[in-house]
């Protein structure tokens, strides 16, 4: 685990995340804030890419909780069997939209606390809700986030808990609204787990990694 970075050298870091992708968009497809929540809960052990396949047409026919219902569990199973874990996540899904349905009118909630309740959310699929659809400074940290974070010093943490409050606690405000796109889109990129790209790093001279690749 690197050594938390200093203020300054944090904010050089985003300066240059931010010129080399100024509007950083999330990767998973969705057209509301309903198939978004389905989207990031889907994507647990998979990949954003493999969830868009599968969503695709399931998100043309079922794009709110009581369309999903009237589809049935079986139903969406046989549109996301390519996923990893897609019988449980089917099931979660059901359960999602049912309790949709009772408890908040088919709308869903919008904060922390009351996204967390719906079954297969946790923190990080309510954090992306809350960044991409309602534009608040939530870090959804994932594996990518985990690993950048702890090479590079920018948000050092033993566990996901810590290297969000990280973060928050030190990244520069005027950041915080994009900074885990960016970190997510490096970490997925450029600094992944073998072999990182030290080479084609825009933030190589700054980072602490000791291993860097040549």
């Amino acid at each position: 685990m690197a050594m938390q970075l200093d203020y300054h050298t944090i904010r050089e870091i985003f300066t240059r995340f931010q010129a080399g992708e100024p509007e950083p968009l999330g990767e998973l497809d969705h057209v509301n804030a309903y198939t978004l929540v389905v989207a990031v809960a889907l994507s647990a052990q998979a990949t954003d890419k493999g969830v868009n396949k599968a969503t695709a047409a399931l998100f043309k026919i079922a794009d709110t909780p009581q369309k999903m219902l009237d589809l049935g569990e079986q139903g969406v199973i046989d549109h996301i069997r390519t996923i990893g874990l897609f019988r449980n996540k089917a099931k979660n899904v059901i359960k999602m939209s049912q309790l949709l349905v009772d408890d908040y009118g088919g709308v869903v909630p919008n904060s922390r606390a009351a996204l967390q309740s719906l079954p297969g959310v946790g923190r990080k699929t309510a954090n992306v809700v809350l960044n991409m659809w309602w534009g608040q400074p939530a870090q959804a940290v994932d594996t990518h986030i985990f690993r950048l974070g702890n090479r590079s010093g920018i948000a050092p943490g033993k566990n996901v808990d810590a290297v969000e409050r990280a973060i928050e606690d030190n990244i520069p405000a005027d950041f915080q609204l994009h900074a885990h796109h960016w970190m997510i889109l490096h970490g997925r990129y450029i600094c992944v787990a073998r072999k990182p790209k030290c080479q084609a790093c825009h933030i190589r001279d700054l980072c602490q990694f000791e291993d860097k690749t040549e």
